[in-house]
């Protein structure tokens, strides 16, 4: 088919997963159908001319290896790539032996995914990844840092799928902001958004809270209550600290992602909801359900897109840009920042992050008498950073990055460009090492 669009049919059981694919590559010119299991898969392949198949590993009845096996029997030449959440290195070697043409762990890296389709389907590597129809940013969102940018570029790729979103990142960096772009590039913008802070509700009224309850299900339930996933039909609910959930709670949960059912307190009536769910922690869940505080089952359904958000020290950039918008906020505009000022909010690490920097500058503005924001108008921590970072001589920030650049792309090589294997080579996670990876491609390097 040298000159057709190539056909790749795509297998998982979750429509998350399958929307997000399905989307992801239709974006980038490719022609899509989708099967729910592989069974269903088996039935497309004879009459469908497809260039490739992208199969998930676990699935009720015929497992994408079992899949696999059988495709081989009929299709031998068919290039087929496995997506799992459970990366074992076991299966792998097990689906490379059969014939598979790669294996990826969810959550999925669209560039390490694009390259493995274009390779199978005879695409240039080298051809630029297509983000669609360019999208406005609000004004109220700062992106000036390169990795800013191309969180939002992902997000742009993930918006209009169905797929659930995880949104990783430390305390006060933006998660909500993440998940409010999310809602407003995707299809169901002209439904709710319905934030849950999970970490600021009592755990014994949770559950009530998302679900609803009946009247008089418990002492105090005096009227019947509408749960938050019944308000978002239609719409996203955005589930911010999801690690402070008790696992009873999680066990409910986990049934909601998987077929959109549950039951308010105190009824036996099923009730379904369609809302998209975005997920967000400042914990490291991997860390969690392997110390058995939070449920792998349910990790993987959430998991399906990730989306990191830098600290702020990391994205200095935003910094001034973000000064500017909270000085429009408090002032009105009519302040701004001395030199020295400038410099003691560049040189500060912000453990705080965005909201740290947001307090910094109400409170400047209200303790400055002029249009001008001095140094002692800032909080006294920022101010003694500034001064015990002034005199230090800093080793030379472009050779630290040289020798990082380095190591990176010799660990690649060495691991025939496997991320998880690469990551457990530089003793980093999964996760951190594709940050770095996305840092490095904003510089122009390209990678397998």
């Amino acid at each position: 088919m040298p000159n057709e669009t190539p056909r790749i049919l795509i297998v998982d059981d979750d429509p998350g997963q399958r929307s997000l694919l399905d989307s992801f590559l239709r974006g980038q010119g490719f022609d899509i159908v989708t099967a729910d299991s592989g069974e269903r898969a088996l039935q497309l392949l004879p009459d469908g001319r497809f260039s490739m198949m992208i199969s998930d590993v676990r699935m009720p009845g015929l497992s994408g290896l079992d899949t696999l096996r059988r495709v081989r029997q009929g299709f031998p030449t068919l290039p087929v790539l496995l997506v799992t959440a459970y990366a074992d290195i076991r299966e792998a070697v097990v689906a490379m032996r059969d014939g598979a043409l790669n294996y990826l762990a969810k959550p999925i890296d669209l560039d390490e995914l694009l390259a493995s389709v274009r390779q199978a389907t005879g695409i240039a590597l080298s051809s630029p990844l297509n983000l669609g129809a360019e999208k406005k940013l609000p004004p109220n969102i700062i992106a000036q840092s390169p990795l800013t940018v191309a969180l939002f570029q992902q997000a742009a790729l993930v918006a209009p799928s169905e797929a659930r979103v995880f949104v990783t990142g430390e305390s006060g960096t933006g998660k909500e902001v993440v998940a409010d772009v999310i809602h407003a590039w995707s299809t169901r913008a002209a439904g709710p958004l319905i934030k849950v802070n999970c970490a600021a509700i009592p755990e014994t009224l949770l559950e009530s809270e998302l679900f609803g309850h009946e009247k008089g299900a418990f002492t105090g339930a005096s009227a019947l209550r509408i749960g938050r996933f019944e308000e978002a039909r239609g719409g996203t609910i955005f589930l911010d600290e999801i690690a402070e959930m008790t696992p009873a709670l999680q066990a409910k949960l986990l049934r909601v992602t998987q077929d959109g059912k549950f039951q308010r307190i105190g009824s036996n009536r099923e009730i379904q909801t369609n809302a998209r769910i975005i997920a967000a922690s400042n914990r490291t869940l991997e860390d969690e359900v392997k110390a058995g505080r939070f449920r792998e089952d349910l990790f993987y359904r959430l998991n399906v897109v990730e989306l990191n958000l830098p600290p702020l020290r990391e994205r200095r950039e935003d910094i001034l840009p973000l000064v500017s918008l909270f000085i429009n906020e408090f002032a009105r505009n009519r302040a701004r920042l001395a030199e020295a000022t400038a410099g003691c909010l560049k040189s500060y690490t912000w453990p705080g992050n965005v909201r740290e920097l947001r307090n910094a500058i109400e409170r400047a503005v209200l303790l400055s008498q002029s249009e001008l924001i001095l140094p002692e108008h800032l909080p006294a921590k920022l101010r003694d950073a500034a001064k015990q970072v002034a005199p230090v001589l800093l080793p030379d920030t472009q050779q630290l990055d040289e020798i990082e650049r380095h190591a990176i792309i010799a660990a690649l090589q060495q691991h025939r460009f496997n991320r998880t294997e690469t990551a457990k080579a530089l003793g980093i996670s999964r996760r951190t090492l594709l940050y770095k990876l996305q840092r490095l491609r904003q510089e122009g390097f390209q990678f397998e």
